[in-house]
């Protein structure tokens, strides 16, 4: 039998974020304040795109607030991973390298009954 990956390599691992995930909030966020305040006007029975500066400053700082509460997720994550990391360099006999099994290993004998 061989063994897996140990649970250190696991946490060890590193991978660069893409293109989509490093804008993804503040873009997300910027549409969902210019669609509150096309929103807003449509409650208010005037045009969706009446005061274009109020739907520019919504569309800002809600993007703003995207990006900066995704940057305290990121970095509470980061430190969360850290925190793992260490208790498993700490503790390595807690987690042993699993082995690994064929499929064949895992499932039961089936015999279909007709």
């Amino acid at each position: 039998m061989t063994q897996g990956p140990s649970a250190l390599e696991l946490l060890s691992g590193y991978r660069e974020p893409s293109f989509i995930y490093k804008h993804w909030a503040p873009v997300s966020c910027g549409l969902f304040g210019f669609l509150g305040v096309c929103f807003v006007n449509w409650g208010t029975r005037r045009p969706p795109f009446s005061g274009i500066q109020k739907h520019i400053i919504a569309t800002l700082v809600v993007g703003y607030t995207g990006k900066t509460v995704d940057g305290w997720r990121n970095e509470y994550l980061a430190e969360r991973d850290a925190v793992l990391r260490h208790y498993v360099e700490l503790h390595p006999e807690d987690f042993p390298a699993p082995i690994r099994k064929k499929w064949g290993e895992i499932f039961d004998d089936w015999a279909p009954i007709r």
